[in-house]
């Protein structure tokens, strides 16, 4: 299928582009995943990117609303409840976030979207077996 025509979009596109956003969004605020988890499938399944393109866009979308309005949604509320957010802490891992993604992105790049695909897929089985304690289960089984 060939890619959307992003100076042309028909109302179908932007109701799929903003449902997308939506889904994203509300999943962000109430679990605090969004952007790879929601946002790359969706936009590989239903846009029909290439991986490295949803990836690079998902990183696009993320820079005013978690920088900005999440951030200060977060802050107020820790603040008022007497667990403050940690600058320092956020400076450190902001710092090794940079330094990480410039070298995440290029190697990303270098690699192929199939190989890019299965990498993504395996994180995301791999998460949720660990969410979901399987890995105590498998442990269990393995220990017999």
């Amino acid at each position: 299928m060939q890619l959307p025509n992003p100076k042309i979009m028909s109302g179908q596109l932007v109701l799929i582009i903003v449902i997308i956003g939506l889904a994203a969004g509300m999943l962000s605020g109430l679990v605090g995943v969004g952007g790879g988890i929601i946002l790359v499938p969706a936009l590989v399944f239903f846009m029909h990117y290439s991986q490295h393109q949803a990836q690079g866009t998902s990183l696009g979308v993320l820079l005013f609303p978690v920088v900005v309005v999440a951030f200060f949604k977060y802050y107020k509320d820790c603040k008022e409840t007497g667990v403050p957010i940690d600058f320092k802490v956020i400076g450190l891992l902001a710092a090794g976030f940079v330094v990480g993604g410039l070298f995440g992105s290029v190697l990303a790049l270098k690699l192929d979207k199939e190989v890019l695909k299965k990498i993504f897929a395996i994180i995301l089985i791999l998460t949720a077996a660990k969410m979901l304690n399987l890995d105590i289960y498998f442990l269990k089984l393995f220990k017999k």
